[in-house]
């Protein structure tokens, strides 16, 4: 009787220890932050994902149009387990899948995938802004999910910031108000305080505050090189990616008084005067407003706070942050159609486009954007075109942080992956400029496939994310341009050194002499900057505007 109880004791013993180790591998991953408790996900890879999570109270009421507040603490657990809601926007791009819990004002979340199991493991940390133009975009989005990234042993944040009127409207009242004596630039100031964030608690998460990477895709990556110039977020980062962009070439910072013209002829296209009657206007009300005719873009500002004086100027300087920094930018970043209109690609038509944009200089262009033949101008229109579009800029940023950038290293891509057809079941879908899709409830006319990679094509690749874009028939190609791609970027986060075993070599930039790039496909391969003569021509032209 004594040997049969004391066996029923063990087997008693051994459920109690089995259900509760089944108990801890099944509960809900717990990290305290500064402000409280969160709890998260584990995902089937065994990422814990922590979605939704504030990082500044909600820039409401008095705080719209203000810098980020502080995070009010809580108490007991606060369920992360899903998207916040993303900023307030207008539908502008028919790519971008949104995975928010709706659209609002109250939008300063960010979200976190971490591969560690403790607060001990020091991981390196990838911070990425999202693209659109700042009027668009949401760290929900499925092309930057962080679960690819952190199964590579990064802690990967995505965060948002506020948009268009909500995140770059400025004016004289608020320059008055403001302790800083500045205003718009809101957008910027959310990432710098989701920057502090990170600096504060993601050690937590088991991330390195010391190793943190941030990126950026076009709008994403202007922000980027803004963050770079800026004091507000110096020591918050260790390393860069920029993109296809930067603000030293694509919509930099207007001068802080013709940003708060341009916010007072916004007040009287909306018939308000003072301040309390902006900020009393409701949020779906004020985005629609900005929809109306005549209503310009919001743009960022000198405004003697985040940028004290231009950006280029702090570059220009060597004051910029100096981190090592991977950029690049795509084959086709934007058409020849931009260029010539409707007109036929042929020597006489592109020769009278590139007069007309460009009169007295319209030779030396010719010169650097050349073509022989008829055949030969759809492809030099579409250089030209990329380049004005957003080429141009990205050289710039990578050619003076190579030197001023400190001796850090530079290493710069030329992203060549055209995309492949579009699936059958993506429906009625039709390609734009810009990398953009349009989709339809009617047949439409499918457009023929682009000869290059166009703008925001590389994204998918970059984080491991094709499975996430349903619209394109990935190849095994496809995935193995992905898998090279994120490698890269992988190492670039880890050790500031895109380079690894079973990669092509890559080698940094150097400060003068033809410029190597990694010129990423199927066969990637380190080439020559061929065409250094277009960027010092843009760069000279630049500098007489």
């Amino acid at each position: 009787m004594k040997t049969i109880f004391m066996t029923m004791l063990l087997a008693a013993q051994i459920t109690q220890v089995a259900l509760a180790q089944t108990k801890k591998s099944t509960s809900a991953p717990q990290v305290k932050t500064a402000n409280g408790t969160v709890e998260g996900v584990t995902e089937a890879s065994g990422v814990r994902a922590f979605k939704g999570i504030p990082f500044a109270s909600p820039p409401v009421g008095e705080f719209r149009w203000r810098e980020p507040q502080p995070v009010k603490n809580w108490q007991g657990v606060k369920k992360t387990v899903k998207f916040g809601p993303r900023a307030m926007q207008n539908a502008v791009f028919g790519d971008m899948g949104f995975r928010s819990d709706g659209m609002s004002e109250d939008c300063l979340y960010l979200n976190v995938w971490t591969p560690a199991q403790s607060a001990n493991e020091k991981l390196p940390v990838l911070v990425y802004f999202y693209g659109g133009g700042f009027v668009a975009g949401d760290g929900s989005e499925g092309r930057y999910d962080g679960e690819s990234m952190a199964k590579k042993g990064i802690v990967s944040l995505t965060v948002n910031y506020r948009l268009g009127v909500f995140g770059f409207y400025a004016s004289a009242d608020l320059t008055k108000e403001s302790p800083h004596k500045a205003s718009g630039n809101y957008g910027y100031l959310d990432q710098a305080a989701a920057l502090a964030w990170v600096k504060q608690n993601i050690a937590a998460f088991g991330g390195d505050p010391n190793r943190v990477t941030i990126a950026g895709e076009s709008a994403g990556s202007l922000s980027v090189s803004a963050l770079m110039a800026s004091p507000l977020s110096k020591n918050l980062f260790a390393g860069a990616i920029g993109e296809s962009g930067s603000v030293l070439g694509t919509l930099p910072p207007v001068p802080l008084a013709q940003a708060e013209q341009a916010g007072a002829k916004f007040n009287e296209q909306v018939g308000k005067k003072s301040l309390a009657e902006m900020r009393a206007i409701p949020a779906e009300e004020l985005l629609k407003a900005t929809a109306g005719p005549g209503v310009g873009r919001f743009m960022s500002s000198v405004d003697g706070y985040f940028f004290p004086e231009p950006p280029l100027k702090t570059f220009q300087e060597g004051k910029q942050s100096q981190v090592p920094l991977l950029a690049g930018w795509n084959t086709e970043e934007m058409n020849y159609r931009m260029i010539l209109g409707k007109e036929t690609p042929t020597l006489e038509n592109y020769t009278k486009a590139v007069q007309k944009l460009y009169g007295e200089q319209a030779d030396k262009v010719l010169k650097e954007y050349a073509a022989a033949s008829d055949a030969e101008v759809e492809q030099v229109a579409t250089d030209l075109a990329g380049d004005r579009f957003i080429g141009f800029g990205t050289w710039k940023w990578i050619d003076i942080q190579s030197k001023t950038g400190g001796g850090k290293p530079v290493y710069r891509y030329l992203y060549g992956r055209p995309r492949p057809a579009m699936a059958a079941e993506a429906g009625n879908v039709t390609a734009n400029l810009a990398g953009g899709v349009s989709k339809s409830t009617e047949p439409a006319a499918k457009a023929p496939l682009p000869k290059g990679a166009v703008h925001s094509a590389e994204i998918e690749y970059a984080m491991g994310n094709l499975g996430y874009n349903k619209v394109y028939a990935w190849t095994p190609e496809d995935h193995k341009v992905s898998a090279t791609m994120q490698e890269y970027f992988a190492n670039f986060i880890k050790t500031y050194n895109p380079n690894g075993k079973g990669l092509p070599e890559w080698l940094p930039v150097k400060p003068e002499g033809d410029a190597h790039y990694m010129y990423l496909d199927a066969d990637s391969k380190l080439e020559t900057d061929k065409h250094k003569g277009r960027y010092m021509l843009l760069d000279t032209m630049a500098g007489k505007n």
